[in-house]
C-alpha cells in the first residue's frame, strides 16, 4: 500500500524507479500471479496503480519499451477472461458476466482516477497544477478506451484540468482519439467537457466546424429538423458567445468557406443562421458576464455594430449587413472598384459603401446619402481620371466635405 504514493510522488521515468526500488518490478509481478493478493478487490486497484505510474509514456530507451511491453502483460493479465487471469477466476466465483464484471470494475477504476484529477484542481495554483505528470500518463493510458460509456467523466475531468492550468500536459494521441470519436458519434461527453476540449485544442475547434458544414451542405434539402435547432445543438453558438476566440475561429471558417463556394444558399443559410443563434446567446447573458460585441468583431466599426442587436426588418438590410460583417475588407474592395467602375455598375458599390456608414438610416435619409456619394463618386472618378485635375472637381469635393453629413463617407472614397 505504501508503495503506489511512493511511486506516484518520486519518480518520473522507469530508470529512476530501478535506481530507487531494484526489485520492484519482480515484486510486482509475483503479486500480479499470487491469487490470495489478486482476489482481494482492493490489492487489485493497488496492483494497477503501481503499475500505471510505472509506464513509460515516452520511453527514451530499448528497457523502457521492453518495461512497457510486460507492464502491459501484466494488466490484461489481471483484466483478461481467459482461464486463470484474475477476471476469470472473479467471473467464476462472483456469478456474474464478464461484460458485467469489466463494465463494473472500469467504472471503479475511472471513479478513482476522476477523484485525483479534481482534487488536483481544488485549492491549488495553476503552477502547481501544470507540474502533475501523472496527468499526461493517464490521459496516455486512456487513449485506448476514449469510447467506452464509462470512460466519460474521466475524459471530462482530464479536459477541465488541463484547461485550468493553461498548459499542454495531455497527450496528444487521446486529443485526437477524442475528436475523432465524438465527430463519429461513437463517444457522448457533456457539453461542458466538448466546450474544454474547443478551448484546449484549436484543431479540435475547427474539425467540428468544418464536420457541422459538411453536415449540412449534404443534408440541407433534405434535412428533416429545422436548422435553427440543428445549429443550437452543434453548441457552437452556446461556446461562441462564452469564448470569443471560439466564434473567431468558427468565423474565420465561414467566412472562407464563402468566398471558395460562390451562390451556395447553403452556406449562406448557415451562416446567418448561427451568426443569429450566436446574437441571441450573448443577449442572453447576464450584462456582467457578457464580452464586448466589439470584441467578435474587431475589424467592424463600432457604428455598424449597433443595429446588430436588434433584428432586422428587412431581408434586402440584412443581406448587405451579413456581407459587411462576414467579410468587411469587402468595403475597401468596394471603394476600389468604385475609381474605374462604369456608371451603370457603380450603383449597388455605392448603396454598400452608404450602409456601411449609415446603417441605422432608412427611406429618405438613404436616399439622401446615396445621392451625396453618387455625386462625391462622380468627381473623384474624374480627379483620378484626369490630369491635372480639374480644379472645379477639387472644389466640388472640398466643399462637400465641409457641408455634407457624409464626410466619412466621402473621405473612404477619396483613400
Amino acid at each position: 500500500q505504501s508503495l503506489a504514493p511512493s511511486l506516484k510522488k518520486n519518480l518520473t521515468c522507469l530508470y529512476e524507479a530501478m535506481k530507487t526500488f531494484p526489485f520492484v518490478g519482480q515484486f510486482l509481478g509475483r503479486l500480479c500471479w499470487n491469487p490470495c493478493v489478486i482476489a482481494d478487490e482492493r490489492s487489485q486497484r493497488l496492483l494497477l496503480r503501481c503499475l500505471s505510474c510505472l509506464y513509460s509514456a515516452e520511453p527514451l530507451n530499448a528497457v523502457e519499451q521492453k518495461a512497457n511491453m510486460w507492464i502491459k502483460d501484466m494488466l490484461c493479465h489481471l483484466i483478461s477472461e481467459e482461464e486463470g487471469s484474475v477476471a476469470h477466476t472473479t467471473v467464476k466465483h462472483a456469478g456474474v458476466t464478464p461484460k458485467r464484471y469489466h463494465s463494473e470494475a472500469l467504472q471503479k477504476v475511472v471513479s478513482l482516477m476522476t477523484e485525483e484529477v479534481i482534487k488536483s484542481c481544488d485549492g491549488l495554483p495553476n503552477t502547481a497544477r501544470c507540474l502533475n505528470g501523472n496527468i499526461h500518463t493517464m490521459s496516455t493510458a486512456c487513449v485506448a478506451l476514449v469510447t467506452c460509456l464509462e470512460m466519460s467523466p474521466l475524459i471530462g475531468a482530464l479536459l477541465k484540468h488541463s484547461v485550468l492550468c493553461g498548459c499542454s500536459c495531455l497527450n496528444q494521441e487521446f486529443i485526437k482519439e477524442i475528436n475523432e470519436a465524438l465527430i463519429s458519434k461513437r463517444l457522448v461527453l457533456e457539453d461542458e467537457a466538448v466546450v474544454n476540449l474547443w478551448c484546449y485544442s484549436p484543431t479540435c475547434l475547427e474539425g467540428a466546424a468544418v464536420s457541422f458544414l459538411e453536415s449540412v451542405l449534404s443534408g440541407h434539402e433534405t434535412m428533416t429538423q429545422s436548422l435553427d435547432k440543428h445549429v443550437n445543438d452543434s453548441l457552437l453558438p452556446r461556446a461562441s458567445a462564452h469564448h470569443c476566440h471560439i466564434f473567431l475561429t468558427v468565423n474565420e471558417i465561414y467566412r472562407n468557406v464563402l468566398t471558395e463556394i460562390d451562390e451556395n444558399l447553403a452556406v449562406r443559410a448557415l451562416i446567418q443562421v448561427f451568426t443569429a443563434c450566436f446574437l441571441q446567446r450573448l443577449t442572453g447573458q447576464k450584462p456582467q458576464d457578457r464580452l464586448p460585441l466589439r470584441a467578435f468583431f474587431p475589424n467592424v466599426t463600432p457604428c455598424l455594430l449597433t443595429p446588430l442587436l436588434t433584428a432586422p426588418s428587412g431581408t434586402a438590410v440584412f443581406e448587405a449587413w451579413f456581407l459587411l460583417v462576414q467579410c468587411g475588407y469587402w468595403v475597401d474592395t468596394a471603394a476600389e472598384l468604385l475609381v474605374l467602375a462604369a456608371p451603370e455598375n457603380a450603383e449597388p458599390l455605392l448603396w454598400l459603401l452608404t450602409f456601411f456608414h449609415h446603417p441605422t438610416n432608412r427611406g429618405h435619409q438613404r436616399s439622401q446619402q446615396t445621392a451625396v456619394a453618387r455625386e462625391a463618386w462622380t468627381h473623384l472618378r474624374m480627379l483620378f481620371l484626369t490630369r491635372p485635375p480639374p480644379p472645379r472637381h477639387l472644389c466640388a469635393v472640398k466643399e462637400l466635405l465641409s457641408s455634407s453629413f457624409s464626410a466619412n463617407l466621402i473621405l473612404h472614397l477619396f483613400s
